[in-house]
Protein backbone atom coordinates (compact mmCIF):
# COMPACT_ATOMS: atom_id res chain seq x y z
CA UNK A 1 0.00 0.00 0.00
CA UNK A 2 1.58 3.56 -1.13
CA UNK A 3 1.84 6.37 1.55
CA UNK A 4 1.39 9.44 1.70
CA UNK A 5 4.90 12.32 1.57
CA UNK A 6 3.47 13.31 5.14
CA UNK A 7 3.33 9.84 6.65
CA UNK A 8 6.29 8.84 5.09
CA UNK A 9 8.54 11.66 6.43
CA UNK A 10 6.88 10.92 9.77
CA UNK A 11 7.72 7.50 9.86
CA UNK A 12 11.22 8.60 9.23
CA UNK A 13 11.10 11.07 11.93
CA UNK A 14 11.45 8.37 15.25
CA UNK A 15 12.80 5.06 15.20
CA UNK A 16 9.74 2.57 14.54
CA UNK A 17 11.61 -0.23 16.81
CA UNK A 18 12.19 1.44 19.88
CA UNK A 19 10.22 0.99 22.89
CA UNK A 20 8.86 4.34 24.12
CA UNK A 21 7.70 5.31 27.30
CA UNK A 22 3.71 6.25 27.23
CA UNK A 23 4.61 9.86 27.70
CA UNK A 24 7.04 10.23 24.88
CA UNK A 25 4.67 8.24 22.26
CA UNK A 26 1.88 10.25 23.40
CA UNK A 27 3.90 13.40 22.43
CA UNK A 28 5.38 11.90 19.52
CA UNK A 29 1.91 10.92 18.15
CA UNK A 30 0.29 14.43 18.86
CA UNK A 31 3.65 16.14 16.89
CA UNK A 32 3.04 13.70 14.09
CA UNK A 33 -0.55 14.40 13.55
CA UNK A 34 -0.60 17.07 11.09
CA UNK A 35 -3.43 16.76 8.83
CA UNK A 36 -6.18 19.34 8.89
CA UNK A 37 -8.53 18.00 10.45
CA UNK A 38 -8.69 16.42 14.27
CA UNK A 39 -6.92 13.20 14.10
CA UNK A 40 -8.97 10.85 16.20
CA UNK A 41 -5.75 8.74 18.51
CA UNK A 42 -5.83 5.45 18.82
CA UNK A 43 -4.46 2.44 21.18
CA UNK A 44 -3.72 -1.06 19.72
CA UNK A 45 -3.13 -3.99 21.83
CA UNK A 46 -1.56 -7.61 20.95
CA UNK A 47 -2.82 -9.93 23.46
CA UNK A 48 -1.53 -13.33 24.45
CA UNK A 49 -4.61 -14.69 24.17
CA UNK A 50 -6.39 -16.88 22.14
CA UNK A 51 -10.13 -16.10 20.86
CA UNK A 52 -10.81 -19.08 19.46
CA UNK A 53 -11.57 -19.87 22.81
CA UNK A 54 -14.71 -18.17 24.82
CA UNK A 55 -13.17 -18.09 27.55
CA UNK A 56 -9.96 -16.41 26.28
CA UNK A 57 -12.29 -13.86 24.57
CA UNK A 58 -12.15 -10.58 26.08
CA UNK A 59 -15.19 -8.20 25.87
CA UNK A 60 -16.37 -5.19 28.18
CA UNK A 61 -16.35 -1.33 28.64
CA UNK A 62 -14.14 1.27 29.61
CA UNK A 63 -15.13 4.52 30.85
CA UNK A 64 -12.12 7.26 29.66
CA UNK A 65 -11.56 9.96 32.42
CA UNK A 66 -11.20 12.62 29.55
CA UNK A 67 -13.92 11.71 27.16
CA UNK A 68 -13.82 10.37 23.85
CA UNK A 69 -13.99 13.54 22.02
CA UNK A 70 -16.34 13.05 19.85
CA UNK A 71 -20.79 13.03 19.63
CA UNK A 72 -21.40 9.60 20.28
CA UNK A 73 -24.86 8.87 19.01
CA UNK A 74 -27.08 6.26 20.82
CA UNK A 75 -29.85 3.69 19.58
CA UNK A 76 -31.96 2.57 22.46
CA UNK A 77 -34.84 0.08 22.18
CA UNK A 78 -36.99 0.27 24.83
CA UNK A 79 -40.60 0.71 25.71
CA UNK A 80 -42.80 2.78 28.08
CA UNK A 81 -41.50 4.68 30.53
CA UNK A 82 -38.07 2.83 29.94
CA UNK A 83 -38.37 4.87 26.63
CA UNK A 84 -39.01 8.16 27.91
CA UNK A 85 -35.85 7.61 30.22
CA UNK A 86 -33.74 7.11 27.50
CA UNK A 87 -35.13 10.13 25.25
CA UNK A 88 -34.87 12.43 28.51
CA UNK A 89 -30.78 11.18 28.71
CA UNK A 90 -30.12 12.61 25.26
CA UNK A 91 -31.00 9.14 23.17
CA UNK A 92 -30.58 9.54 19.22
CA UNK A 93 -32.71 7.25 18.50
CA UNK A 94 -35.54 5.51 20.72
CA UNK A 95 -38.01 2.81 19.50
CA UNK A 96 -39.26 -0.73 19.18
CA UNK A 97 -40.56 -2.47 16.31
CA UNK A 98 -40.72 0.48 14.98
CA UNK A 99 -36.72 1.24 15.58
CA UNK A 100 -36.04 -2.38 14.42
CA UNK A 101 -38.05 -1.81 11.09
CA UNK A 102 -36.07 1.52 10.51
CA UNK A 103 -32.45 -0.71 10.97
CA UNK A 104 -33.46 -3.14 8.64
CA UNK A 105 -34.33 -0.33 6.06
CA UNK A 106 -30.55 0.57 6.31
CA UNK A 107 -30.81 3.16 8.86
CA UNK A 108 -27.67 2.71 10.84
CA UNK A 109 -26.68 6.14 12.60
CA UNK A 110 -25.70 5.52 15.58
CA UNK A 111 -22.60 3.97 17.36
CA UNK A 112 -24.26 2.43 19.93
CA UNK A 113 -27.38 0.05 20.26
CA UNK A 114 -28.98 -0.40 23.81
CA UNK A 115 -31.69 -2.83 24.72
CA UNK A 116 -34.09 -3.43 27.86
CA UNK A 117 -34.13 -7.00 28.55
CA UNK A 118 -38.04 -7.70 27.47
CA UNK A 119 -36.47 -6.02 22.99
CA UNK A 120 -33.97 -8.28 23.11
CA UNK A 121 -36.66 -11.08 21.02
CA UNK A 122 -36.97 -8.04 18.68
CA UNK A 123 -33.47 -6.87 18.47
CA UNK A 124 -31.92 -10.24 17.75
CA UNK A 125 -33.61 -10.14 14.40
CA UNK A 126 -30.97 -7.71 13.65
CA UNK A 127 -28.40 -9.50 13.96
CA UNK A 128 -27.16 -9.89 10.66
CA UNK A 129 -27.76 -5.95 10.50
CA UNK A 130 -25.93 -5.07 13.73
CA UNK A 131 -23.43 -7.95 14.55
CA UNK A 132 -20.99 -7.28 11.37
CA UNK A 133 -20.94 -3.78 12.63
CA UNK A 134 -20.05 -4.71 15.92
CA UNK A 135 -23.49 -2.62 17.43
CA UNK A 136 -25.36 -5.98 18.86
CA UNK A 137 -26.78 -5.55 22.44
CA UNK A 138 -24.76 -7.56 24.78
CA UNK A 139 -25.14 -7.89 28.79
CA UNK A 140 -21.46 -8.29 28.84
CA UNK A 141 -20.64 -4.75 27.42
CA UNK A 142 -23.67 -3.53 30.23
CA UNK A 143 -25.93 -2.62 26.39
CA UNK A 144 -28.96 -4.89 27.50
CA UNK A 145 -29.88 -3.13 30.95
CA UNK A 146 -33.17 -1.65 32.60
CA UNK A 147 -31.18 1.90 33.48
CA UNK A 148 -31.01 2.70 29.79
CA UNK A 149 -30.93 6.41 31.06
CA UNK A 150 -27.83 5.43 33.47
CA UNK A 151 -26.58 3.82 30.15
CA UNK A 152 -27.17 6.63 27.42
CA UNK A 153 -25.49 9.03 30.14
CA UNK A 154 -22.43 6.80 30.33
CA UNK A 155 -22.19 6.10 26.62
CA UNK A 156 -22.22 9.87 26.17
CA UNK A 157 -20.19 10.77 28.72
CA UNK A 158 -17.17 8.60 27.81
CA UNK A 159 -17.56 4.90 28.08
CA UNK A 160 -16.46 2.97 25.12
CA UNK A 161 -16.35 -0.91 24.35
CA UNK A 162 -13.51 -3.01 23.86
CA UNK A 163 -13.48 -6.57 21.93
CA UNK A 164 -10.54 -8.87 21.04
CA UNK A 165 -10.63 -9.57 17.52
CA UNK A 166 -9.61 -12.73 15.71
CA UNK A 167 -6.05 -11.94 15.74
CA UNK A 168 -5.76 -11.60 19.38
CA UNK A 169 -5.92 -7.42 18.99
CA UNK A 170 -8.27 -4.70 21.03
CA UNK A 171 -8.46 -1.33 19.26
CA UNK A 172 -9.86 1.40 21.19
CA UNK A 173 -9.28 4.95 20.52
CA UNK A 174 -8.29 7.47 23.66
CA UNK A 175 -9.03 10.70 22.20
CA UNK A 176 -8.36 13.54 19.56
CA UNK A 177 -5.07 14.86 18.47
CA UNK A 178 -6.21 18.05 20.14
CA UNK A 179 -6.29 16.46 23.80
CA UNK A 180 -3.81 17.71 26.11
CA UNK A 181 -0.97 15.24 26.17
CA UNK A 182 -2.08 14.73 30.15
CA UNK A 183 -5.62 14.09 28.84
CA UNK A 184 -4.67 11.46 26.49
CA UNK A 185 -2.28 9.69 29.21
CA UNK A 186 -4.88 9.43 31.57
CA UNK A 187 -7.03 7.48 28.68
CA UNK A 188 -4.49 5.47 27.61
CA UNK A 189 -3.84 4.25 31.04
CA UNK A 190 -7.54 3.78 31.64
CA UNK A 191 -7.78 1.47 29.20
CA UNK A 192 -4.69 -0.64 30.02
CA UNK A 193 -5.67 -0.90 33.38
CA UNK A 194 -9.40 -2.32 32.56
CA UNK A 195 -7.18 -5.06 29.98
CA UNK A 196 -5.22 -6.18 32.62
CA UNK A 197 -8.30 -6.05 35.31
CA UNK A 198 -9.91 -7.99 32.28
CA UNK A 199 -6.84 -10.73 31.78
CA UNK A 200 -8.36 -13.92 31.12
CA UNK A 201 -7.30 -16.87 34.23
CA UNK A 202 -6.53 -19.09 31.07
CA UNK A 203 -4.24 -16.77 29.19
CA UNK A 204 -0.74 -18.44 29.47
CA UNK A 205 3.03 -16.44 29.08
CA UNK A 206 2.88 -13.07 28.73
CA UNK A 207 -0.72 -11.07 28.45
CA UNK A 208 0.36 -7.79 26.88
CA UNK A 209 2.72 -8.79 23.53
CA UNK A 210 2.64 -5.47 22.32
CA UNK A 211 1.02 -2.04 22.84
CA UNK A 212 1.00 0.51 19.58
CA UNK A 213 -0.45 4.45 19.57
CA UNK A 214 -1.30 6.23 16.21
CA UNK A 215 -3.33 8.75 15.28
CA UNK A 216 -5.56 7.91 12.31
CA UNK A 217 -3.60 9.00 9.73
CA UNK A 218 0.38 9.11 11.37
CA UNK A 219 2.38 5.95 11.80
CA UNK A 220 2.36 3.43 14.88
CA UNK A 221 4.91 4.68 17.50
CA UNK A 222 5.21 1.45 19.88
CA UNK A 223 5.20 1.83 23.86
CA UNK A 224 6.88 -0.15 26.69
CA UNK A 225 3.52 -1.89 28.47
CA UNK A 226 6.06 -1.25 31.21
CA UNK A 227 5.50 2.22 31.81
CA UNK A 228 1.66 2.27 31.55
CA UNK A 229 2.50 -0.37 34.70
CA UNK A 230 1.84 -3.91 33.10
CA UNK A 231 3.19 -6.21 34.93
CA UNK A 232 3.21 -9.51 32.99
Amino acid sequence: MARGKKYVEASESFDPMRLHSDAEAVELVKNMATRRFDESVDMVALLGVDPRKADQMLRGTVSLPSGTGKEVRVAVFAQGEAATAAREAGADHVGAEDLAAEITGGMTDFDVAVATPDMMSVVGKLGKVLGPRGLMPNPKTGTVTNDVARTVEEFKGGKVEYRTDRFANVHVPIGRASFSPEDLLKNLRAVVAELQRAKPAAAKGRYMKKLVLSSSMGPGVRVDPATVGVVD
